[in-house]
């Protein structure tokens, strides 16, 4: 089964976000194995990336709002891709200072879901629920209209 990691930094305070992402990796578990790890805040992301880096693995999107916008359907054929291809993916978002210019770098795809900034906290769940609808939308499921 492939494995999809989520490498934030921060911590989900509230109940309301952990209980939304826990219903998403649930959805998922049929399809990937996910996992979320979740980083201590620094000063600055620089000070953040040594951290952000060690944890990555697979092919990595870095969320920054300079990077490409895709539609559902988009998204839904590059996971299936990587997917065939065996590939472990990791997605990773910054805390709300944003991402050191090397994690960017460094990373094999920059991806934005919008040119809004959202709370580091909703990204999450914003972030799982996409991947869900991508492996709904690749099983040819109803869920995504």
């Amino acid at each position: 089964m492939i494995r999809v990691r989520i490498v934030c930094v921060g911590k989900l305070k509230e109940e309301y976000w952990r209980a939304a992402l826990a219903e998403y990796a649930k959805r998922l578990a049929r399809f990937c194995r996910l996992e979320v790890t979740e980083l201590p805040e620094r000063r600055t992301p620089e000070e953040e990336a040594d951290a952000i880096l060690r944890a990555c693995r697979g092919h990595v999107f870095a969320l920054a709002v300079e990077g490409k916008q895709v539609s559902s359907e988009q998204f839904a054929a590059e996971i299936a891709s990587l997917c065939d291809a065996g590939k472990e993916m990791t997605f990773v978002i910054g805390s709300s200072c944003g991402l050191a210019e090397r994690v960017k770098r460094q990373a094999d795809g920059l991806l934005s879901f919008s040119k809004m900034t959202f709370p580091h906290q909703m990204m999450r769940v914003i972030l799982a629920e996409q991947i869900y609808r991508a492996f709904m939308i690749a099983a040819g499921a109803e869920y995504h209209k």
